[in-house]
């Protein structure tokens, strides 16, 4: 009976929403935006190279050759060599993996942390609400940048013990921003929860003996998954910032790992003698969050139906 009621209810909101066109029209006006689709195409390049790079540049981005330290870029180095003459463009690419995956998998942890928090308290109210928020603003409280320096240097050793360096810190620093950016995410999800159980679609759904799961997973999130889907490309770019961070700060992955934020760190003190390595990392870094950034503005727009 309740499987009937559910369905029952799900018929009697399609009318109503016709979330599919509004999606659609949102795709097309994203694609029409002329800065979209630059920001796409430089995005696509970017990790295409990142991708593809390491497959078709055959040079060692961990090999040290002394003699070829500090090469300027030219045929045979692009990039040119930092002080233990490693090619920095096979370092570029190689980082460039490790960077992003830093910056999806946080992103991940954070959406997830902050979409199952945000329904909860949105759905239920009342103490639970109360209760879920505080430990948001809790959160939001904390200093972020001071408390993940202190996480990654009180636990960074007995986790690369446990898990091995690279492995290890990996965990630790998705762990660590994903668990710090979940906030935002949070009160957006149950803002919109709060607002979608006054319509009258969900309240005919109620009424009809929807269980709560199913009207959760039918009627409410897929209204907000908009907003959820342009703060994860913001989020994204956060966390790619947060991880080149870590790095620049001597507490994220090992020195061999050649991760973006850890080139600039080690070029810091040759940006007068050897400028090119510290242009590289930190246009990779500017263009990356540029354009991710863009794009979640633009989506942002374009699932706005009050824009033009």
């Amino acid at each position: 009976m309740a499987i009937d009621s559910d369905i029952a209810a799900e018929k009697l909101v399609v009318p109503e929403i016709a979330a599919p066109v509004e999606k659609h029209r949102a795709w097309g006006r994203l694609w029409g935006d002329p800065v979209a689709r630059l920001a796409l195409a430089v995005l696509v390049g970017l990790v295409g190279a990142i991708a593809l790079g390491p497959l078709l540049y055959s040079a060692s981005p961990s090999a040290i050759d002394f003699g070829r330290a500090f090469l300027p870029p030219g045929w045979g180095q692009p990039l040119g060599t930092n002080d233990l003459g490693q090619d920095q463009l096979a370092r570029l690419l190689i980082g460039g993996r490790i960077s992003l995956a830093v910056g999806l998998a946080a992103t991940l942890v954070g959406i997830s942390l902050g979409v199952g928090i945000g329904a909860v308290a949105g759905f239920y109210g009342g103490w639970v609400d109360g209760v879920l928020m505080r430990l948001t603003d809790l959160f939001l409280a904390l200093p972020q940048l001071p408390l993940v320096l202190l996480v990654v240097y009180l636990f960074g050793d007995p986790v690369r013990r446990a898990l091995g360096a690279e492995r290890g810190i990996f965990l630790l620093v998705v762990l660590v921003i994903g668990v710090l950016n979940w906030m935002s995410v949070a009160r957006l999800v149950r803002a919109g929860f709060l607002s979608l159980k006054q319509r009258t679609f969900v309240q005919a759904a109620v009424a009809l003996g929807a269980r709560p799961w199913g009207i959760v997973k039918s009627h409410l999130l897929p209204n907000i998954l908009g907003p959820v889907i342009v703060a994860a490309t913001i989020g994204v770019g956060n966390a790619l910032l947060a991880e080149s961070t870590l790095s620049f700060l001597g507490v994220g992955f090992p020195p061999d790992v050649p991760t973006w934020g850890r080139m600039l760190y080690d070029a810091q003190n040759y940006i007068e003698s050897a400028p090119y390595l510290v242009l590289a990392p930190g246009l990779a870094i500017f263009l990356t969050v540029l354009c991710i950034n863009t794009l979640g503005d633009r989506l942002r727009d374009s699932l706005d139906p009050t824009s033009r």
